[in-house]
């Protein structure tokens, strides 16, 4: 009987234990983080914290221009300023990029056909991505302000603003101010600019890099008493100027009015092949599209639309709208030039460059670019080298295999004559022939 009872007290024990553990588990207590009393009151802000909200709101309101800078600390310093924006832009869009393509399968960069679009910058030279370009070029330009404040400020106003009507109305109102000054160099009035004035602030302020160019052209930063009040406003004064310097002024002045925004120019990247039976197989990475990674899905998806489509009977403008809509998805076109011997040329345009362009690339790397020659694209279409149609429009995007043939009566003069065409490409592109794969 008192067995049965020690039985019946260990079964009990046993029971209020518990759930049961691995010998492997962990038992070591883990620490709880104390737990807030519900409804507790927050604590004030410190003194320390008011003072950095107060500081950071005074920055956010903040809206004045900096002075442009000379030293190359200090033009640094502006670059740094001026880039972090452009950086966290570019981030938050990497970001969504990503969340747009998580649902869609990633191919090796191995099995592209080209590893993406590159751009080369005109101040730098330096190869650069698409997300890079911008970025490169405002880092590129802030810093010439070091070297040539005039040009740099001049790249400034026609490369950072986007909207060209603008720009040119801002050129405008600055050309007035110089030509006034010009034509009346003793007029202390026409020396100066009031920056709240309301044509000032419409057409001047807002562009970027226009204030630069008036303190490089020797405007400075003066508060001037307002006549009748106690205050004083900020104006931009030009000391009085001697008639050479006057001279150089409207040569300035000539460079603001005929220059063009800084662009960085589209790397070809010329690749040769050796003959290859895949040469009309492409596999484009997503740079070469207009459309994100979600809408390259639907895209997929939509193929057996087409085919059903074609069997319709439609319309010329159903066919031509249809021919539009397909030509705006392709940002860039790959194309490939089969030679007479063999081998195989590769380059990468903007989809809506000129034929004439593709002549010209074709003309750049061969020996004797001298001989003139046709190129036919699929289908049998001969592409005439003074064409102004598009590349897309010739249904050449995203990518397409062309012919090329010399021109058969300067080949015959040529053969007649005895000589003949050994080597079509240039040395430098054959060092690095690869094969297609």
């Amino acid at each position: 009987m008192k067995k049965f009872f020690d039985d019946i007290k260990k079964d009990i024990k046993f029971k209020s234990a518990g759930p049961g553990k691995k010998l492997t588990d962990d038992t070591s207590p883990k620490p709880q983080a104390p737990k807030a009393p519900h409804g507790a009151p927050r604590k004030a802000p410190t003194d320390g914290a008011q003072r950095a909200g107060a500081a950071a709101l005074a920055r956010i309101e903040q809206q004045h221009r900096p002075k442009v800078q000379t030293s190359q600390d200090a033009i640094r310093n502006q670059v740094k300023r001026e880039l972090e924006a452009e950086a966290a832009a570019t981030a938050a869009s990497a970001k969504n990029t990503d969340v747009e393509g998580a649902c869609v399968p990633q191919q090796d960069a191995s099995c592209f056909s080209v590893s993406g679009v590159y751009f080369i910058c005109p101040l730098t030279g330096k190869t650069l991505t698409k997300t890079e370009r911008e970025i490169h070029i405002k880092e590129a330009i802030l810093m010439r302000f070091s070297e040539d404040a005039i040009e740099a400020s001049i790249m400034m106003i026609h490369t950072f603003n986007k909207d060209r009507e603008k720009v040119k109305a801002a050129i405008d109102i600055v050309s007035k101010y110089i030509e006034n000054i010009c034509k009346n160099p003793t007029e202390e009035k026409y020396r100066k600019i009031k920056l709240s004035n309301k044509v000032f602030q419409e057409k001047v302020s807002g562009i970027e890099g226009s204030r630069e160019y008036l303190q490089a052209l020797g405007f400075e930063s003066i508060s001037l008493p307002v006549d009748g009040e106690e205050k004083t406003e900020e104006f931009l004064v030009l000391p009085a100027q001697e008639a050479e310097s006057l001279e150089q002024m409207k040569d300035h002045l000539e460079r603001l009015q005929k220059a063009e925004p800084v662009r960085a120019k589209l790397d070809r990247q010329p690749q040769v092949f050796r003959a290859s039976q895949h040469a009309t197989r492409f596999e484009l990475p997503p740079d070469f599209y207009n459309l994100t990674a979600e809408e390259l899905k639907k895209e997929q998806q939509l193929k057996s639309e087409v085919v059903e489509r074609n069997a319709m009977l439609r319309t010329k403008a159903m066919r031509e709208k249809d021919e539009q809509r397909e030509r705006r998805k392709y940002n860039y076109a790959l194309l490939r030039v089969r030679l007479p011997d063999g081998n195989i040329l590769q380059g990468t345009f903007l989809a809506w460059e000129r034929v004439a362009a593709l002549y010209q690339f074709v003309r750049d790397s061969l020996e004797n670019g001298w001989q003139p020659f046709e190129l036919m694209a699929p289908g049998g279409q001969k592409l005439k080298d003074e064409e102004e149609s598009a590349l897309n429009e010739c249904n050449l995007a995203p990518a397409a295999l062309l012919t090329f043939s010399w021109d058969a009566a300067v080949q015959a003069d040529i053969a007649a004559a005895g000589g003949k065409t050994a080597v079509l490409l240039k040395a430098a592109l054959l060092e690095n022939i690869k094969t297609l794969s």
